[in-house]
């Protein structure tokens, strides 16, 4: 078996081990849900198809093992074997070095929460709940403070004096 084979084979196994997980009940977000072994798959496949092109082309590099890290994603918690190179020239681009999230998403998911009015705590233990991840007040504050003057300038540009608007209501036409 070639190893495009071994990896569809492998592949097809973890997708339906997520569908199976799903028919039994398991949530599809969240804290340890049945997507995550997939994501787990694709991540360190993409890691490893980047580390291959960069060993490529910069000889006389070669691997040096791997070494792990516990990312933060929608779907819960990920544990990853990054792969490393010899004289640490590697730099992935799907999740650089010292990222611990994958993307803006949860974010974008504090700062909506912060924004409805909830509390600190109250934001911590909604993101405890959903995606089984502790945050302290500070990194709350970090986040919220991150972005709020980028919303405050939001909030005081200047508005037209005029925004033309285009109102159907139950139009039906045959």
């Amino acid at each position: 078996m070639t190893d495009s084979e071994e990896t569809r084979k492998e592949l097809e196994d973890l997708f339906n081990e997520a569908l199976a997980s799903l028919k039994q009940g398991k949530q599809l977000e969240g804290a340890d849900c049945a997507v995550t072994p997939l994501i787990k798959r694709l991540l360190e496949a993409s890691l490893e198809g980047e580390i291959d092109a960069h060993i490529n082309q910069s000889r006389p590099n070669r691997r040096n093992g791997h070494g792990k890290k516990n990312l933060k994603t929608s779907f819960g918690n990920v544990d990853l074997e990054t792969p490393r190179d010899r004289d640490s020239s590697f730099k992935p681009e799907l999740v650089p070095k010292r990222q611990r999230s994958l993307g803006p998403s949860l974010e974008n998911k504090i700062l909506s929460l912060y924004s409805l009015g909830m509390s600190y705590r109250d934001i911590a233990s909604h993101i405890m709940e959903m995606y089984g991840m502790e945050l302290s007040p500070a990194q709350l504050t970090a986040i919220t403070d991150k972005i709020w003057p980028e919303i405050e300038e939001w909030k005081s540009r200047p508005l037209d004096s005029v925004y033309p608007f285009i109102w159907f209501d139950a139009l039906f036409y045959k």
